[in-house]
C-alpha cells in the first residue's frame, strides 16, 4: 500500500511557503498518522532532520544545548546536512518527552526563523504543564484526525470515485458505487493502520486485534497522567462506557450508571479530551450568527473514530448485511460518522459543529447540526425517512424563517422546494451520507445557485 495522501498536506505546503511562518505543532491523537504526514512533507525539502525524543540520543540535543546556533549546528553536523537552512525541515516527534524542547520552540522562531520546524506528540497538554515558559504567540497549530471518506478513497486507490466526489453536484450514475464504498468506510472507520490492513486483505473480520490494540494503548497512555487510582478507574469506566452513549445527551453526575460525582467525571473527561480521544459537543440555542455553545445544557460525546466505536459495540458484523446503515445501532452510527467527517475538515482551527436545541414548556426540538456558512445558519438533519419526519427541522424553520435547510440521508442528491406543516416555505437540499466531508462546499453551492 502506498502512503495515503492526507488533505492536511495542502495546508502544510501553504505553511512551508509563508514568509511569516512560525514553528508548527501538529496536534492529534496517537496513531492518526502525524509522523507519516510530516515525512511525506519532508520529501518536498532538499534535506530533513527527523528526531524522536523517546530516543535518548535525540532528546540529548535539547538537554545539552541552550544556545540555538550551537544546537542547530550540532543537529546539522550529526545528520551531515549541507543544504541551505531555508530548505531544511526539522521534525521533532514525541516532543512531550522534553519540556525543554517545547520551551525552545520560541527560540527557533525568534533566533532562526528561516529554519522550518514542526513538532508533534501525543498527550501534549499533559507536557505543557511542565513547561516553565510556553512559547505563546511563537508557535502555530494544525490538527490531524483519522482518515475521512475522501482520504479513505485515496487509501483504497479508487481514483474514479475520488474524481466523482469532486463534481458538484454529484452525478446520479455515481451514487450507488459511492454509497457502497461509504458503507465500508462507515463500518471500519478511518484509523490509518486499520485502513492499511483492510487494503491488504479486504477482510473486516480480521481487524479486531488492531482495534483492541489501539483502544488499549489509549487507555494506558491516559492512565499514565491520571491523578491517583480513582481518576484511573474513572477513565477506564468512561472509555468502556462512552461508545454505548454516542448521540445521547449526557450528564457527568453518575455517568454511565456509576457512582462517580460530576466533578470527578468532568476532570477525567478533560484528560480524555486533552488526549484527543473524545470531544464534548455542546448544543446551541442560537438562531442568529455567531453560533454560541450553551455549556449549561447537556452535551453529547464524540469519540475519535467510528470504526473503534463499531468494534466496541460489536455491531460490525450486523452492519455488513445492512443495505441502509441509517438503522445501525438505533440510528446512532451515521450521525456520529457525519460529525467525524465535519471535524476532520477543521485542520487549522480546533473546532467542532454544534447541534441546536429548543427546550421550552410547549415542547422540545433538536436539530442534529447547525452550520454557519457566510451570513446563514443552516440546519442539518441526518435522517432516512421522508421530509414529513423532519419535525425539529420544521420547528427551527418556523421559528427563524430560514429559507434553506439540509437533510443528510441514504438517498440520492436532490433539491426540492417544500413547506413546513405550518406553511413556511423553504428549500431543502437532500445530500447522500458520503458527502459529509464536502458538506460545507455543497452548502456554499446551494446558497449560490438557489
Amino acid at each position: 500500500m502506498s502512503i495515503i495522501r492526507r488533505n492536511i498536506v495542502d495546508d502544510l505546503i501553504k505553511w512551508k511557503s509563508r514568509k511569516n511562518r512560525k514553528p508548527l505543532i501538529l496536534r492529534g491523537a496517537r496513531q492518526v498518522g502525524k509522523t507519516t504526514v510530516v515525512k511525506e512533507l519532508g520529501k518536498t525539502y532538499k534535506q530533513a532532520i527527523f528526531l524522536n525524543l523517546e530516543n535518548p540520543a535525540d532528546k540529548e540535543f535539547f538537554d545539552g544545548f541552550t544556545d540555538m546556533k550551537t544546537l542547530v549546528d550540532s543537529l546539522f553536523i550529526s545528520r551531515n546536512i549541507t543544504s541551505d537552512i531555508h530548505d531544511v525541515l526539522v521534525f521533532i516527534d514525541e516532543i512531550q518527552e522534553s519540556p525543554q524542547a517545547i520551551q525552545m520552540l520560541r527560540y527557533f522562531y525568534e533566533d532562526i526563523p528561516e529554519l522550518h520546524v514542526i513538532a508533534a506528540g501525543s498527550l501534549l497538554e499533559f507536557a505543557f504543564s511542565d513547561v516553565k515558559s510556553f512559547p505563546v504567540g511563537r508557535v502555530e497549530y494544525m490538527y490531524l484526525y483519522p482518515l475521512n471518506f475522501l482520504e479513505f478513497l485515496e487509501g483504497i486507490d479508487h481514483r474514479r470515485a475520488i474524481d466523482e466526489m469532486h463534481i458538484v453536484p454529484v452525478q446520479e450514475y455515481a451514487h450507488q458505487t459511492l454509497l457502497t464504498l461509504f458503507n465500508t468506510y462507515a463500518i471500519i472507520g478511518g484509523m490509518p493502520e486499520i485502513v492499511k490492513q483492510y487494503v491488504e486483505d479486504k477482510q473486516i473480520n480480521t481487524l479486531g486485534n488492531i482495534y483492541a490494540s489501539i483502544w488499549d494503548t489509549y487507555k494506558r497512555d491516559v492512565e499514565k497522567y491520571a491523578k491517583g487510582d480513582v481518576e484511573k478507574n474513572i477513565i477506564r469506566h468512561i472509555m468502556n462506557t462512552a461508545p454505548f452513549l454516542i448521540e445521547e445527551r449526557i450528564k457527568y453526575q453518575n455517568f454511565g450508571n456509576s457512582n462517580y460525582r460530576s466533578r470527578e467525571v468532568s476532570e477525567a473527561m478533560r484528560s480524555l479530551m486533552d488526549a484527543r480521544i473524545l470531544k464534548i459537543i455542546y448544543p446551541t440555542t442560537s438562531t442568529e450568527f455567531p453560533i454560541i455553545p450553551d455549556i449549561r445544557k447537556a452535551p453529547k460525546l464524540q469519540i475519535l473514530d467510528t470504526g473503534i466505536v463499531n468494534y466496541t459495540l460489536k455491531v460490525q458484523a450486523s452492519m455488513l448485511s445492512m443495505e441502509n446503515l441509517s438503522e445501525a445501532y438505533k440510528g446512532k452510527i451515521i450521525p456520529h460518522i457525519i460529525f467525524q467527517e465535519l471535524i476532520s475538515t477543521q485542520t487549522i482551527h480546533d473546532e467542532s459543529p454544534h447541534f441546536w436545541v429548543r427546550e421550552k414548556r410547549q415542547g422540545q426540538a433538536e436539530v442534529d447540526i447547525l452550520l454557519q456558512v457566510h451570513q446563514h445558519l443552516i440546519p442539518v438533519e441526518i435522517k432516512s425517512g421522508s421530509t414529513g419526519s423532519l419535525r425539529s427541522l420544521h420547528q427551527y424553520i418556523d421559528q427563524t424563517q430560514q429559507k434553506y435547510a439540509v437533510r443528510v440521508y441514504g438517498g440520492k442528491f436532490i433539491i426540492e422546494n417544500t413547506k413546513t406543516p405550518k406553511g413556511t416555505a423553504y428549500t431543502l437540499m437532500n445530500v447522500p451520507y458520503y458527502l459529509g466531508t464536502k458538506l460545507y462546499e455543497y452548502i456554499e453551492w446551494f446558497l449560490e445557485n438557489h
